[in-house]
């Protein structure tokens, strides 16, 4: 088959030979019509040859391509070293090129180079405002380039529009650490509220939580003794505190001080009377049943002090008067978890256990974690023969039994170190 390049020549070489051979005739091949659209026509084929001879220059957007598809093969292989020239060389065809605008932004962020990626991601920002991660990875950025209003402003719009676990979690703290640093105790515990409720056992989260609402605490108590040092109150504080720390006594007689200067204070007569109950003194205890009465001639709907004094008459034989007291709570509150399980207890002893099983579940359904619900329930299902079910909730009872345990032991060594470091405080000169 003829090429047509080859067919160019063979016809331009007839051009040739006619042209020669009609050189004595007076009239030019242009006045000629069929010549001229033979000629013609073999000078565009000729032409056209020529462009298919000649390697072409690929287009922008073929280049653009190239590179991209380079640039994911170095992100797929973990090479972003390299992919970074390629999202630069697709930036030098295409500056608005919004994905590469992004792409190099967080890479230069996770490589360190806080002050290159800024550019990238406002640019990218700038060409489309809805990118929420590229806001939040830019707000991360200026805080580490020392920019934190700027940081603050673009975290603050683009946290709540975030949805990927990790980022939300990153651009949370470091919200809470701006808060934080400026003393916005109260924004920043609600930055962690947010992040609680949907990451509720983070326990980063969790233990930035404790630190902020600890602040909180006591940025509240330095307040209140600076408004009202001797207000009931302030001991009402104080004494929570002491008990806190397992300094029960002297509790007790910050609680009485408070109960004299204020003996409608709300709680108060509660709090008093948890404390005489926690109290190695045995006249203390009986003098918590007294408190607890109090307590609900202050609150008639007070539910924990009516558990309270449910616990009581179970533990002196009065089956009857337990079950109307944890009755009154569970009317108060049908979800409280002590009201639910003592229901259950007396009911059990009472041999109601239909009725009792029903408080258990409910218990169990509250709070599935309680050592308690589950040691009621697998005795109920012992007396109904239902020994599978009941040779299973004995095991999660033992399971969280040992976690709660061990929780103690914590807080127990917690208390222990407290008391230690403030005996060493007091042998020191004065």
């Amino acid at each position: 088959m003829t090429s047509p390049f080859g067919h160019t020549r063979t016809v331009l070489n007839s051009f040739r030979l006619q042209h020669a051979s009609r050189a004595p005739v007076a009239r030019s091949w242009l006045s000629d019509p069929l010549g001229r659209v033979k000629t013609l026509s073999a000078l565009l084929l000729f032409a056209i040859c020529r462009v298919l001879a000649t390697p072409q220059e690929p287009s922008v957007h073929d280049q653009v391509a190239d590179h991209a598809q380079r640039a994911e093969q170095f992100l797929r292989a973990k090479q972003p070293d390299r992919a970074i020239p390629e999202f630069r060389s697709i930036l030098a065809l295409d500056p608005d090129n919004v994905d590469a605008l992004g792409n190099l932004g967080v890479l230069l962020y996770f490589h360190g180079e806080y002050a290159g990626a800024i550019p990238q991601l406002q640019a990218a920002l700038k060409l489309n405002p809805g990118l929420w991660k590229i806001q939040a990875l830019l707000g991360m950025a200026q805080r580490r380039s020392g920019d934190s209003a700027g940081s603050m402003a673009n975290l603050e719009q683009a946290f709540p529009k975030l949805e990927d676990r990790g980022i939300q979690i990153e651009a949370g703290m470091e919200l809470v650490e701006i808060y934080s640093s400026r003393e916005e105790l109260e924004k920043a515990a609600h930055v962690l509220q947010v992040l609680h409720e949907k990451f509720p056992t983070d326990i980063g989260i969790l233990y930035a939580s404790y630190r902020i609402y600890s602040d909180l605490a006591g940025e509240a108590m330095l307040s209140l003794s600076l408004a009202a040092p001797q207000s009931a109150q302030m001991h009402q504080l104080m004494a929570h505190e002491l008990a806190r720390q397992g300094q029960i006594d002297a509790a007790i007689r910050n609680y009485r001080e408070a109960v004299k200067i204020n003996p409608n204070l709300p709680g108060i007569h509660f709090e008093l009377a948890e404390a005489l109950n926690a109290s190695d003194v045995q006249e203390n205890k009986h003098e918590a049943k007294t408190e607890y009465e109090a307590a609900l001639s202050v609150d008639k709907f007070d539910e924990k002090s009516e558990c309270r004094l449910g616990s009581i008459a179970y533990d002196a034989g009065d089956l009857k008067g337990s079950l109307s007291h944890y009755s009154q709570a569970v009317g108060f509150q049908p979800d409280d978890l002590e009201a639910n399980l003592g229901m259950a207890k007396v009911l059990i002893e009472m041999n109601e256990t239909e009725k009792a099983a029903a408080f258990a579940e409910h218990a169990r359904q509250v709070d599935p974690t309680s050592a308690e619900a589950h040691f009621r329930l697998s005795t109920i299902y012992r007396q109904e023969h239902r020994i599978a079910d009941s040779k299973h909730e004995i095991d999660e009872f033992q399971k969280y039994r040992d976690i709660k345990e061990k929780l103690r032991e914590i807080y127990r060594e917690m208390r222990v170190r407290t008391a230690g470091q403030e005996s060493e405080q007091g042998m020191g000169p004065k």
